[in-house]
C-alpha cells in the first residue's frame, strides 16, 4: 500500500513538473516571438464644464502596456507554481491532497485566471482601469471560493454547495460584462469583430466553465472522479489548455511578427 502510494505521488510530482515545463517553454516562446503591441490602459471621471454648466465625462489615457509580456505573465505565473508544488512545496502539496483539498491551486488561480480575463477583457474594448480591476478581482474571488468549497467541506458530513453558487456568480459576472462590450462591438461594426476575438471569447468562456463542471463532478463522485486524484490531474490539464489557447490565439491574432 505505501509503494502503491509511493508510485502515484510520484508520477504526479513528474506531471507537475512536466506541465511546469510547457508553461515555461511557451511564456519563452512568447516573449521571444512576440512583437510590441501596446495597449493603452484609460481612466474616466466626471469633470465640471465651465461652458455647458454641467458634469462631463472625461477620458485620459493612464499608461501604454505591451501585450506580449502580458500573455507571458500567466504562462510564467503557473509555471512556477508548478515547480514550486513538485519541489519544495510537494510534501505539503501530497499531505493536502490527502485531504482533498489543493490551496495552492487556487492561490496560482486567483492571479494568472485574473490576468487572463484582463487580457480577454482588453481585446473586447474595455480598457478603463476601475473596470479592468473590477473583474481581475471578481476571478480572483471566483477562484478563492473554491478554496473555501475544499476548506469547508472538510467540516462537514454532507457536500455544502454555498462556496460553490457564490463562485459561480462571481466568475459569471466578468463574462456578461465582456459579452455586452462583445456585443456591443458586434453590432457597432457590422461583424467586423475580429475572428480571433471571437475565438478566444467562446473557447474560453468554456474553459473556464469546464473548472466548474471539474468540480461539479469531483464533489458528486462521478465516474473516475471518485478519486480525487483524478479530478487534481483534470484541473492540471485544463488549466494548461486555456491558457495555452489564450497565449496562441492572441499570438497569432495581434503578436505575430
Amino acid at each position: 500500500m505505501v509503494a502503491a502510494d509511493k508510485d502515484v505521488y510520484g508520477r504526479l510530482k513528474s506531471f507537475n513538473l512536466a506541465m511546469g515545463v510547457l508553461h515555461f517553454l511557451q511564456a519563452l516562446l512568447m516573449v521571444a516571438l512576440s512583437r510590441d503591441a501596446p495597449w493603452t490602459i484609460e481612466a474616466r471621471w466626471l469633470e465640471f464644464d465651465e461652458v455647458a454648466r454641467e458634469l462631463v465625462p472625461v477620458t485620459e489615457t493612464l499608461v501604454e502596456i505591451q501585450l506580449a509580456p502580458l500573455v507571458a505573465l500567466f504562462l510564467f505565473i503557473s509555471a512556477a507554481a508548478h515547480f514550486l508544488i513538485s519541489t519544495v512545496l510537494f510534501e505539503r502539496y501530497k499531505n493536502h491532497l490527502k485531504k482533498h483539498i489543493n490551496p495552492y491551486r487556487w492561490y496560482e488561480y486567483s492571479i494568472s485566471a485574473s490576468v487572463m480575463i484582463v487580457i480577454i477583457a482588453m481585446l473586447t474594448g474595455i480598457y478603463d482601469i476601475a473596470l479592468l480591476i473590477a473583474l481581475f478581482v471578481l476571478v480572483a474571488v471566483m477562484n478563492l471560493t473554491g478554496l473555501l468549497m475544499e476548506k469547508h467541506n472538510q467540516l462537514t458530513d454532507e457536500t455544502d454547495w454555498t462556496s460553490y453558487v457564490i463562485g459561480c456568480i462571481a466568475g459569471a459576472a466578468p463574462w456578461v460584462v465582456i459579452g455586452i462590450y462583445f456585443g456591443g462591438s458586434i453590432i457597432a461594426g457590422a461583424g467586423d469583430v475580429p475572428n480571433f476575438v471571437i475565438a478566444i471569447y467562446f473557447s474560453l468562456l468554456v474553459f473556464f466553465n469546464l473548472f466548474a463542471v471539474n468540480m461539479y463532478l469531483q464533489y458528486k463522485k462521478i465516474g473516475k472522479w471518485k478519486d480525487y486524484l483524478y479530478g487534481e490531474r483534470m484541473y492540471v490539464v485544463l488549466s494548461l489548455v486555456a491558457k495555452s489557447a489564450l497565449a496562441w490565439q492572441v499570438f497569432f491574432g495581434t503578436l505575430r511578427p
